[in-house]
């Protein structure tokens, strides 16, 4: 009764470390990872001693595992596994022959350990393996499960948990004759063999009628006790077959994943999931030494940086020898460079057999849990790296081919068409209105298990990832007639939205926020309209009520069409300015931005930002103002006025930001290839004051046209050709390069016109109204 207690207890201290950990790392905007991680050190043996028997803990740790690879099989079909079965078989059994061989070559050059091959197997088997829990937790926190780098990284993972059950049949035999390992090695085949034949011959034929009967009986209870009972059952039996037990846990799961109650399976699973592997998590935490750490401190982040670069060396090349971009294969190589957490199990039963000394043991020990508590801020850190890296010219050629698509469907409209971003529960049936009213679709999604469907279905898609240029240029996004953008993921999210107005600046974009949070963001980076699903339930709801009783339905109508009109403000819960300033850094960190100051002199100032236009003209979006008084306008609205001073936050391409300073100058800005935009501010030497637009026909004669004029602080888009030239009036003219320079020169001639110049007002028949004294060769 003691020890029950006494379990009890050990559990709940856990539990309440691990809360505490993680609560606290999200405080700090860190992985809650790493709150496990440290909150299991400080509950250990080895930190304030409030646990001394790890065994209890250990053992329900290990259910986490289980339920961390069962979801990830669920999820992860077989339709997704035989997409990337190359780089998964070819590469992960590649990987961990290398890892093992330059392991033994090195023990034996430097003669690290006297006995060989023995040891130098037992620490590349160690070494060989990545961190399945650890990457699989990262990539779901970051929605990259399906990314192209997040299935190569889950296939090796995997054929690295089935490796596992074959190292540890063949680890008691390193020490007998050669025989005797191939006997283990032959042995260890076979179980794996029969148990995959009778895992697809159950998959096929026992479990879906079994599903099925708990999905009749209406009870979640009976249905989640199933799908666990049949997770750990195929679990245990592969501990029993002297396999993993992680293998038959992520087994069981690709079983469930061909069958219909998949997503219900998967719902009721991830709860048990995630606290049963932060269980997982603290316990690994428990087993890190902070003294031995520290007194070894060198030591131990001299191995770290070793494993990290050999560990990379090793994977990148191979992802790369299997035709995926070197993108991918650079984050494959970064995100599986640590020690996995299996390798504390290989470490144990090597100590026990002699493999290794305690202070051996020790160090692999440190070394695995300080890669395991870096990998988070290296998966973090990656895509800021990779966009430092393609903005620099010299490199961006060997970046090129990422994000081309994979797949391309036979026929694709080619213009008036509808681009749909993700093929998800939303995009399905918004994919089915549209083809109801028989509007050409392009559905864009980067899920193999999706694609299918949409092969299935006869509907037009790219198979890619909505952020890439590449894809979306094949898509037809500069001839679409509108776009849709329902991706689950708000940094794909933001990232696409600006990527599609930058290839198409006035593109109609529709996008569901993912969050409240996120609303003003989209709005601001350029979408038309952005739909929030928990608060338009809500006014579909109130609309219904007030209708049932009795209230005109005109009048309901129009006054949800103004809460959308003002971005469901009403229904928006009240956030401070610091909570909304520290929100929309955090939405920008994934984009290209920086704090642009306003140059003195710029025609820009005293324009709202309606008249200055800047994301049409330039393709930045304005985020946020601060004025000289210290006041910052988080995501201001059309009418707000620039003033002198102003430092602008602005989210852009390297080329945008370029454009709008020349833009803000009042020089030519070009958004465009062909195309560029000027503010050009009519002198009182003008040859052509006094001239209306229509007389001097700017757009025919110098094909340009105007498209705005300022004039006494009033702003006019598109000015009507009766308005006559004044001295100081404002005209935004668009064209291109040489003829803004041209019609410059005319409209506000410096100290002298060149012969071009003069040559040109002569072809328009513009030659009498220029100062011909100021004529220079």
């Amino acid at each position: 009764m003691q020890e029950d207690f006494r379990l009890i207890v050990d559990l709940v201290s856990v539990l309440a470390v691990a809360a505490c950990g993680g609560l606290l790392a999200a405080l700090l905007r860190q992985p809650v990872l790493l709150g496990y991680l440290l909150g299991g050190m400080v509950v250990g043996p080895t930190g304030l001693g409030l646990i001394k028997e790890l065994i209890q803990v250990e053992t329900l740790a290990q259910f986490g595992v289980a339920f961390l690879l069962f979801a990830l099989g669920v999820e992860f079909s077989f339709a997704e596994l035989k997409k990337v079965r190359g780089i998964a078989l070819g590469g992960g059994g590649l990987q961990i022959t290398l890892t093992i061989a330059v392991t033994v070559l090195v023990c034996g050059l430097t003669g690290a350990w006297g006995t060989l091959p023995a040891k130098g197997v037992f620490l590349g088997a160690i070494l060989s393996l990545s961190s399945t829990a650890v990457v699989l937790k990262c990539l779901m926190e970051r929605n990259e499960t399906e990314t192209p780098h997040g299935q190569v990284m889950l296939g090796i993972l995997v054929v690295q948990d089935l490796a596992l059950g074959l190292m540890l049949a063949v680890l008691p035999a390193l020490h007998q004759p050669g025989e005797a390992i191939g006997i283990a090695v032959l042995t260890a085949l076979v179980r794996i063999g029969l148990f995959a034949a009778g895992a697809v011959i159950a998959g096929k034929w026992l479990i879906p009628p079994l599903l099925r009967m708990l999905a009749r009986t209406e009870s979640r209870e009976l249905f989640s006790l199933g799908v666990v009972a049949l997770c750990l059952g195929i679990a245990l039996l592969t501990e029993y077959l002297g396999l993993s037990i992680e293998m038959g846990a992520f087994v069981a799961g690709l079983m469930i994943s061909e069958v219909e109650y998949a997503d219900q399976t998967l719902t009721y699973v991830e709860p048990l999931r995630d606290i049963f592997a932060s269980l997982f998590f603290a316990s690994i935490g428990m087993l890190i030494d902070p003294v031995f750490l520290w007194k070894n401190l060198e030591l131990i982040l001299g191995l770290v940086a070793l494993v990290f670069i050999s560990k990379s060396l090793i994977i990148t090349p191979l992802v790369k020898l299997f035709r995926y971009p070197l993108k991918t294969a650079l984050i494959a190589g970064l995100g599986l460079a640590q020690i996995g957490e299996f390798s504390f199990v290989l470490a144990s039963e090597g100590q026990k057999l002699g493999l290794v000394s305690r202070h051996i043991y020790l160090l692999i020990l440190g070394t695995t849990a300080v890669t395991l508590i870096l990998t988070p801020f290296v998966l973090r850190l990656v895509p800021i790296i990779f966009d430092w890296l393609e903005s620099m010219p010299w490199l961006k050629p060997y970046f090129s081919s990422e994000g081309k698509p994979l797949e391309v469907a036979d026929e694709l409209p080619m213009k008036d068409h509808i681009v749909v971003c993700g093929y998800g529960r939303v995009g399905n049936n918004l994919v089915k209105l549209l083809q109801q009213h028989n509007l050409p679709v392009v559905v864009i999604d980067q899920s193999e298990s999706r694609i299918q469907q949409l092969r299935e279905a006869g509907v037009p898609y790219v198979y890619g990832n909505c952020v890439s240029f590449h894809v979306l240029e094949t898509a037809m996004i500069g001839q679409a007639k509108g776009m849709a953008i329902a991706l689950p993921d708000p940094m794909s999210i933001r990232l696409s939205l600006k990527r599609a107005l930058e290839l198409s600046p006035d593109l109609d974009v529709v996008v569901r926020a993912t969050s409240d949070k996120n609303i003003e963001v989209l709005y601001q980076l350029g979408a038309r309209e952005v739909v929030q699903p928990e608060f338009e339930a809500s006014l579909e709801m109130a609309t219904y009520i007030l209708n049932a009783v009795g209230l005109s339905s005109i009048l309901v109508q129009r006054e949800m069409q103004q809460i959308r009109n003002r971005h469901y403000l009403d229904l928006r819960p009240e956030q401070s300015a610091s909570q909304v300033s520290r929100h929309l850094r955090q939405a920008t960190q994934d984009l290209n931005s920086r704090w642009y100051p306003l140059p003195d002199g710029s025609p820009l100032i005293g324009m709202s930002l309606e008249e200055a236009d800047m994301r049409y003209l330039t393709g930045v979006s304005l985020m946020a103002i601060r004025r000289t008084s210290g006041e910052e306008i988080d995501y201001p609205d059309a009418a707000t006025k620039l003033e002198k001073g102003d430092r602008l936050l602005v989210v852009g391409s390297d080329e945008e930001l370029a454009a709008l300073d020349e833009f803000a100058l009042g020089r030519a800005a070009v958004p465009g290839d062909n195309s560029a935009c000027q503010w050009v501010t009519v002198s009182a030497d003008c040859p052509v004051l006094g001239k209306n637009l229509a007389d001097l026909d700017i757009r025919q004669q110098f094909a340009v046209q105007v498209q705005a004029m300022r004039r006494d602080g009033k702003f006019i888009r598109f000015p009507n050709g009766k308005m006559e030239l004044q001295a100081q009036d404002q005209l935004l003219l668009c064209g291109s390069l040489s003829s803004l320079n041209q019609l410059e020169q005319l409209l506000a001639p410096s100290t002298s016109l060149s012969i071009p110049v003069v040559k040109a007002a002569e072809a328009e028949g513009l030659r009498d109204y220029l100062p011909l004294d100021n004529l220079r060769d």
